[in-house]
């Protein structure tokens, strides 16, 4: 939905269904009895997903629903490997490790943003609402660092911020 967007009722089967479909497998953590989580698992087991659920106390009505679909036949999840030890064959790989905490993880991280991007950033504004990806594209940088700079301009009371994902210059007080 677009950003301002209020949240109605009638939105959510619609988002629990695309929730249900994403993934393999869907984990429920928490669940009351009429919660939208064992909506999103009883579409993600229509749609032939694998539906795990963490347990949690028979005393604690917030876990009464995903202790039920354990009774109904979900796979139980105490730890991440539960998951990918079940989801392994489905992904076509013997096993899915996930990293060791003694390993380094690969670094994706995008560098730091200096002046000429800043100044590169600052000519693709103006005080006409402009769309962020529009920006991204006309500079060449990162969305990274085009996100960090508008954070930094943003902070700085020097942008304003509109529906949509546009943002135009503020115009400089004299």
């Amino acid at each position: 939905m677009p950003f301002g967007w209020e949240p109605r009722a009638r939105d959510f089967p619609r988002r629990n269904r695309l929730v249900a479909g994403l993934g393999l497998g869907l984990v429920v953590v928490e669940a009351a009895l009429r919660s939208g989580s064992l909506i999103s698992a009883r579409l993600a087991g229509e749609m032939g997903r694998i539906v795990f659920a963490v347990p949690g106390s028979p005393l604690d009505p917030r876990a009464a629903g995903a202790n039920g679909l354990l009774k109904d036949g979900a796979s139980i999840v105490t730890e991440a490997r539960d998951v990918l030890d079940v989801l392994a064959p489905l992904a076509g790989s013997p096993s899915i490790s996930p990293v060791s905490p003694l390993e380094e993880p690969p670094d994706f991280s995008t560098p730091p943003p200096d002046d000429s991007d800043r100044a590169r950033l600052m000519e693709a504004l103006g005080p006409v609402p402009t769309p962020i990806d529009e920006i991204i594209h006309h500079t060449g940088l990162h969305p990274a660092q085009v996100f960090l700079i508008l954070l930094e301009l943003d902070l700085a009371g020097r942008i304003e911020r509109h529906g949509g994902g546009w943002v135009s210059l503020l115009a400089a007080d004299p």
